[in-house]
């Protein structure tokens, strides 16, 4: 079973600490179900709390799109569309044919399956975006990014700083500059969804 991260509130009671557990302990586990844990505190909640605020404004922002048709894809469409709009015909009609293609082609690979979002997976991403990362070799010999564990009761406050630094640069180039007016109108958004939950 998965690693749950629970906070003891004012009355006793402990409570999800982060959306997966939460999702797991929804989904999962059923009402009136007992669990058995061995539980260890985590030595410095401080940076676990403020970091998990940063990942969860950008993760609440998210919106997956496209995925079928890579840009590299659309752009050689695309492209040979205008390439032949240069011997004669509407470059628009042949745009919006080349759409229509990419489309149908978008709808064959991925049938019925819609994309949806998983905060493992982009709490992974962000971890390798920020540089937190292994390189592992394959044995086909290719190279994946592997995210590091992020032991924050190993970090000292510098140390923290630049990972914290480094996931809200990746948050803000990808997600949260399409709604936030600053890096640090983001950053103050994530410290008040810190205390909201906290």
């Amino acid at each position: 079973m998965a690693q749950l991260q629970l906070i003891k509130n004012s009355a006793g009671t402990l409570i999800p600490a982060s959306p997966e557990t939460s999702e797991l302990l929804q989904s999962k586990i059923k009402l009136g179900a007992v669990l058995v844990a061995d539980f260890k505190q985590v030595r410095n909640p401080a940076f676990h709390r403020r970091f998990f605020a940063l990942l969860n404004l950008g993760f609440e922002y998210w919106e997956p799109t496209g995925g079928a048709i890579s840009s590299n894809e659309r752009k050689l469409v695309t492209g040979y569309a205008k390439y032949l709009a240069s011997f004669g015909g509407s470059e628009s009609a042949l745009l919006d044919a080349a759409e229509q293609y990419l489309e149908r082609i978008a709808d064959k690979r991925t049938g019925s399956i819609s994309a949806c979002k998983s905060f493992d997976a982009y709490r992974a991403w962000v971890t390798i975006e920020s540089g937190h990362y292994d390189a592992i070799q394959l044995p086909d010999g290719t190279l994946r990014k592997h995210p590091r564990s992020i032991a924050f009761a190993n970090m000292d406050e510098t140390e923290f700083q630049q990972l914290y630094r480094a996931a809200l640069d990746v948050l803000w180039r990808w997600i949260l500059s399409r709604t936030f007016k600053s890096r640090s109108e983001a950053d103050n958004a994530a410290a008040q969804l810190m205390n909201f939950g906290g």
